[in-house]
């Protein structure tokens, strides 16, 4: 599965190895790829991990996804 998020609370390089260290603790986690120019996460998972978790877990580092 595949799925795009939008964390606008990204602002540097810090944010986006610290989404991308946080997301990869999941198990499940394929692919991560974080864009900070549109401040939006591509994540490729299978289960176990599912889309409410990964939503959880930007919150939990301080990057709450909108929409």
């Amino acid at each position: 599965m595949n799925l795009r998020l939008f964390v606008p609370a990204m602002s540097c390089g810090h944010c986006v190895r610290a989404i991308e260290r946080g997301l990869r603790e999941l198990p499940g986690i394929v692919r991560i790829e974080v864009r900070l120019d549109t401040k939006t996460v591509d994540i490729d998972f299978e289960p176990p991990a599912e889309e409410s978790a990964l939503r959880d877990r930007l919150a939990e580092l301080g990057y709450p996804v909108e929409g």
